[in-house]
């Protein structure tokens, strides 16, 4: 359902300023059943487990990598 869920704003969080060590928060709001597994392994290395589940990360490309993969079943916050 488009709109149910908001999409992560990947590029505007890219653009942040790196001067200092930025944080997001990551939470997993949707259901990895009948995902794929390589899907189910991203949401896994991102350190979320259960729906409503959350991990704090530094801001880097490779995170934002795995956050654009399953962009669909996670929110994304800065903190």
């Amino acid at each position: 359902m488009p709109g149910l869920y908001p999409e992560p704003e990947v590029n505007q969080l890219r653009n942040c300023g790196a001067s200092m060590a930025q944080k997001i928060k990551v939470k997993l709001v949707r259901s990895l059943i009948g995902k794929l597994p390589s899907q189910r392994a991203t949401v896994r290395s991102l350190g979320l487990r259960k729906i409503g589940s959350s991990n704090v990360l530094d801001l880097n490309p490779s995170v934002l990598g795995m956050i654009k993969k399953v962009s669909h079943l996670v929110l994304v916050e800065e903190v």
